[in-house]
C-alpha cells in the first residue's frame, strides 16, 4: 500500500490533514514551520520521539504537540499489530491566530510544562474529528468560512481539555517550546540508533553545528563517543547470562548484531561471547 494524503488549506497553509502510512520504522514530522498540532490516531500504533521522551499511541488517543522537532516510530510489535497507520491532524500556525481570533499571543505569559502531551480522545473530540474527516473526504463542502469555524472550534475544545485560562493563553503556550539542554537530548537518545542527522534534528541544529557543539562538550566526535557509551553499557548487560547477545545488541542501540560484534571487538579486543566467558 502506498502513502495516501488528503489536505485542506486555510490562507494557503495546510490546516487539516488525513494521512495513511504503510509500515515504517521512523519518519520525521512533516511540517517544519512554527506550527502546533493535534493528531488523532485512527488506525495502528506508533510512538513519538521528542528530544527527551517517547510516548506510545494507539487508536482512540491523540497527540498535542508544540512547535518542535520530533519523530514518528514503530517497533516490531507495533508493526505486527497493524500494517498501516492512519491519523488526522489539525495544524495551527502563529500567523493564522490573528486571522482566527484577533489575538496577539505575545501579550500572554502563559506556559505549560510539556512539549508533547498524550490525550484520550473524549466524545466531544471524537465528534469533532469525525466532522473534520467528513470535510477532508468531501473538500467541495469545505469553504473558507467553514474551515475557519472548525479551527476556532478546535481551539475552544482544546483550551478546555488542557484547562488553559483562556483560548489566548492556550495558543500562546503552544508556541513556546521547552527546549532541552544539549546533554539531556544526547543522554535520552543514546540507545535509539538514530543517525547523526536525526540526532541533530532533535537538538534543533544543522548537522555541522551539532558536530561542532558535540566536540566542544564531549571532546570526541559523536560517532566515537556514542559507540563507546553503547559498548560500555552492553558490557554491563553481558554480565547477566540470561541476556542473549542479540538482545544486548538491540537494547544498546546497535542496528545489527554484526555491527555490534565488530564495534565490541574493536573496543575490547574480544568478541561479546569471548568477553562473556572471561567475566
Amino acid at each position: 500500500m502506498e502513502r495516501e494524503q488528503k489536505i485542506l488549506k486555510y490562507k494557503g497553509k495546510v490546516v487539516f490533514e488525513k494521512l495513511l502510512l504503510p509500515s515504517f520504522n521512523r519518519i520525521q514530522k512533516e511540517y517544519f514551520e512554527k506550527e502546533a498540532c493535534f493528531i488523532f490516531v485512527n488506525k495502528g500504533e506508533f510512538s513519538v520521539r521528542s528530544p527527551t521522551e517517547i510516548l506510545n499511541f494507539k487508536k482512540g488517543t491523540g497527540l498535542l504537540a508544540k512547535c518542535l522537532n520530533y519523530f514518528f516510530e514503530t517497533d516490531e510489535e507495533q508493526r505486527n499489530i497493524g500494517k498501516n497507520v492512519e491519523v488526522i491532524a489539525v495544524i495551527i500556525y502563529p500567523e493564522l491566530v490573528n486571522a482566527l481570533f484577533q489575538f496577539d499571543i505575545s501579550t500572554s505569559n502563559h506556559s505549560v510544562d510539556f512539549n508533547l502531551k498524550k490525550m484520550e480522545v473524549t466524545k466531544l473530540l471524537h465528534h469533532y474529528k469525525e466532522s473534520v474527516n467528513l470535510l477532508i473526504d468531501n473538500p467541495s463542502l469545505a469553504d473558507e468560512q467553514l474551515i475557519k469555524n472548525k479551527l476556532k472550534e478546535f481551539v475552544m475544545l482544546m483550551s478546555k481539555n488542557v484547562d488553559a485560562p483562556s483560548e489566548l493563553d492556550f495558543l500562546a503556550a503552544m508556541f513556546k517550546p521547552n527546549f532541552a539542554k544539549f546533554e539531556e537530548v544526547i543522554n535520552a537518545n543514546i540507545n535509539a540508533n538514530l543517525t547523526l542527522t536525526e540526532l541533530a534534528a532533535l537538538c534543533h541544529m544543522s548537522l555541522s553545528s551539532f558536530k561542532r557543539k558535540f566536540k566542544e562538550i564531549y571532546e570526541e566526535s559523536p560517532i566515537k563517543y556514542i559507540s563507546k557509551i553503547k559498548i560500555e553499557q552492553a558490557s554491563e548487560m553481558l554480565k547477566d547470562n540470561n541476556n542473549r547477545i542479540s538482545d544486548v545488541a538491540y537494547d544498546a542501540g546497535f542496528e545489527s548484531l554484526t555491527t555490534f560484534n565488530r564495534a565490541f571487538k574493536e573496543h575490547f579486543g574480544k568478541s561479546p561471547s569471548e568477553y562473556r566467558e572471561l567475566i
